[in-house]
């Protein structure tokens, strides 16, 4: 996060007691997982919070397991998958105390209402579904669910072409600060 601008999140963490994020249409949990597992050699595991949603409550389900088959893994260094992970046959276990950060929940985008307060929403590869006028919407619930200098985190096809129309400025290439 630091290479977009972003603060750095050691910082972050001393003016609040957790970093909150939301990784937002998670489908199976390796995006909030592998959040958990980087910040984790940032800041303590204790100070990250993670709320990991989707719509599907069967990739829900999978997401709350932490089981992934071992070709998943192909690209991942052994050293991650010896510090976060537990071989069982042909598959790999997050780590418990990764785990216990990613708090997952079913939620509709549109429909729900959304949390408040966070500093990191990531939001990849799912408005590229949504009509013009519902990813209006989703950026202004979007933008009220950051906190002022929270970062909002979209796929590579999701660039948002009037950031400051939803209280945004870009920092990067798909990365946007809430002023």
């Amino acid at each position: 996060m630091g290479s977009v601008g972003a603060e750095n999140p050691s910082r972050v963490i001393g003016k609040q007691k957790k970093l909150k994020i939301w990784s937002a249409a998670c489908s199976t949990g390796e995006e909030p997982y592998t959040l958990a597992m980087i910040l984790s050699n940032l800041v303590p595991l204790s100070q990250i919070e993670i709320l990991a949603t989707d719509l599907d409550e069967n990739v829900l389900a999978r997401a709350k397991l932490g089981m992934y088959p071992e070709r998943s893994l192909n690209e991942v260094p052994e050293e991650i998958k010896r510090k976060y992970f537990e071989k069982k046959a042909d598959f790999y276990r997050v780590d418990e105390e990764i785990k216990r950060r990613v708090t997952f929940k079913k939620q509709n985008l549109l429909a729900d209402r959304f949390e408040q307060g966070f500093d990191l929403i990531i939001c990849r590869n799912v408005l590229i579904y949504f009509t013009e006028e519902a990813k209006n919407l989703l950026y202004e619930k979007f933008s009220a669910s950051l906190r002022s200098g929270g970062v909002f985190f979209v796929g590579s096809t999701e660039q948002i072409f009037t950031p400051g129309k939803y209280q945004f400025e870009t920092i990067d290439t798909f990365f946007y600060k809430k002023k």
